[in-house]
Order: structure tokens, then sequence, then C-alpha cells
């Protein structure tokens, strides 16, 4: 019986074609050039052979609005980029999603337009965005019998403010702030994810948290079927909070969060006033426009299939995803958007 012959290394149509006889040196340097910039790879199971490309996606916490979007999304973009594998990366949020990408450790991710204002990083230059998403609210959460009914109760307590690099923390602080309390001083900070902050104030180790994220978060939703708890209200800190100096001021906005976003809350049939942030679909200036494209499209295309599970995303639209300040768009988004203009 014939031998099976093995697959093809990676490159090794690049060294047969150096090898042979004759070469020109501009057509072989071309072809090396083309090797290293497609980072195409051929898989080694389920692909059946056909070329296959890995791209990261810094999403957020387990359990977060960041990470259901990005689990969901993942389907369509497959669809959309034929051959590509989109791997899922959780991290703290919006900074640390930022400085992923421009580390080239995740080539998408999403993160709040305050936190890309902010962002300080030498590599900063580089980002680009796909889309504005929807937005995030922020969300005092406390048991349904706190005595809590303003930012400036929260003095002497123990407060989950978020993960040092997510979007929570940042804006969380400037609230703090906003409100006339040191947030490392007045009130006993605890870094935790919206998961383990849930988990602590059922189980008494805190008075309260922060979120920030889409309507509605599937931990607050989980949180509020097993456990009584209330939404403070923070709209009288939406133009304290727009005043501030420093980036990203200007991208908050007094909202609502709707009655009966989160079945069981105290009371649930009661708006409450807040602040939102928009979010933004982000990449790198040097990533494939043709797999930007596809991943826009993506975006679009699933807009309604996602919004049943992540009703947030029901609000991602033509007419304000090219909306992307303060990023530019990426070349690939925007040749998405043209060819779809009527």
């Amino acid at each position: 019986m014939a031998d099976t012959p093995l697959p093809a290394r990676p490159g090794a149509a690049v060294r047969a074609a150096l090898r042979s006889r004759p070469v020109p040196v501009v057509v072989a340097l071309l072809l090396v050039v083309a090797a290293v910039l497609t980072g195409w790879r051929v898989s080694d199971a389920g692909s059946g052979g056909r070329p296959q490309r890995e791209a990261g996606f810094a999403t957020g916490v387990p359990r977060g609005v960041y990470d259901l979007y990005g689990q969901l999304l993942r389907r369509y973009v497959g669809e959309s980029v034929p051959g590509l594998h989109l791997r899922l990366d959780n991290s703290q949020g919006s900074v640390d999603n930022l400085e992923r990408v421009v580390a080239g450790r995740d080539d998408f991710a999403i993160a709040t337009a305050d936190a890309v204002t902010s962002f300080d990083k030498p590599g900063k230059p580089k980002l680009r965005a796909i889309a504005r998403l929807y937005d995030d609210y922020l969300q005092l959460v406390v048991p349904a019998g706190s005595k809590v009914e303003h930012v400036a109760d929260l003095r002497g307590l123990r407060v989950g403010v978020g993960q040092g690099k997510s979007g929570v923390n940042l804006v969380t602080r400037r609230l703090l702030g906003a409100a006339g309390l040191d947030p490392d001083h007045d009130i006993v900070p605890l870094g935790l994810g919206v998961g383990d902050a849930a988990d602590q104030l059922r189980g008494g180790q805190l008075d309260a948290f922060f979120w920030s994220g889409g309507l509605p978060t599937a931990a607050l939703t989980d949180l509020a079927g097993r456990f009584p708890i209330r939404i403070v209200p923070l709209a009288e800190l939406a133009e304290p909070l727009q005043r501030q100096e420093g980036g990203g001021a200007a991208a908050y906005r007094a909202a609502t969060i709707p009655a009966n976003t989160y079945p069981g809350i105290r009371p649930a049939d009661t708006p409450v006033p807040t602040v939102a942030v928009p979010n933004l679909l982000v990449t790198r200036d040097d990533v494939d426009p043709a797999l930007v494209q596809g991943v826009t499209r993506a975006v679009i295309d699933s807009r309604d299939t996602i919004g049943a599970q992540v009703h947030a995303a029901q609000l991602v639209d033509l007419r304000t995803a090219v909306y992307t300040d303060p990023l530019p768009l990426h070349e690939g988004a925007r040749r998405y958007y043209t060819s779809v203009k009527p």
C-alpha cells in the first residue's frame, strides 16, 4: 500500500519556490513577505486542510455583557470570514482590552469611549474603530434594605469598584469624586468583577458594588432572582461627572434604566435614572482590511439574533455604528459601510 503523503508544513510552498531554478530575487522576496503577512495556518483538526486563521478577541469578565456578546458574535464572524477562528480572551475590561490590542495580543476588543479617550499608552495611535455598539449603563447595586440612597452614603462602606483595568473602575472613581468621595480613603474599595461582586453582596461580604454594562447584565439578573437588590439612582451626578477634567468626561450622558429590566428587583416597575457611556468595537490599523470588513459585516448582520439574548445589541445599527469618536474608522470598516450605503 502506498504511503500517505504528509501534509505540507507551513511555508513549504515558499521554500520549494526558493529552491527552484530560476527564481527572480524579487519574486522570491515577495513570496516570503506574503507568507509572513498573511498569518494563515493549516488547521490540524476539523477543517479538512482548509486554511484557517486565528484572531484574538478580548472580551471582559466572565458573566459580563462583553463576554456573552463575544461568544454569540463568534459564530457570525466565522460565516462572514470563512476559515477564521475567533479566539475569545477574558480580561479585566476596557483598559485591559486596549492594552491587549495595542500590544498585539488580540486583534479585536470592546472598550468604552471614556477608556479610549483616557488611554495614554505609546501605541494609542494604532487604535482604530470598527463600530459603535451599544451604551453601558452605570449601575450601583445594593441590598434592597440598604440605607444607601445616594453615592455619598457609601462613605465607610465596603464597595466593589471593578477590577483595576476595567472601564467600571475608571468611571466609578470619577463618579465617587463627583460625589465628593475619595475612592481610596472614604470607602473600602474592592476590585471585583461583576460575578464575584454579586456573589459577595449576596454573601454579606460587600455592602454595594458598581457595574457598568449593557442592559440587562446576566450576573445581575441572576442575583435579582436569588437575593433582593435595589439599583441606586445616579443621574444627579451626570453633570458633575461631565464637568470633571480629564479625558473621557464628554462621553458620559444622563440615561434611564427602564422599568422591569431586572425582574425581581425592588421596585421592579420603577425606572432608574443613571449615567451611560458608549461602547466601541476596536482594532489596530495594521489588521487586514478584508478581515475587518468581514467582522464589521458580522456585527451588523447578527444584530437581531444576538439582540434576542443580549438586548443591548439590538441598538447596533448602520445609522449609529459609524459614530466612533474618539477613534477613526478602520479602512476595512469604512469599506463595509460604503458598500451598504443606500
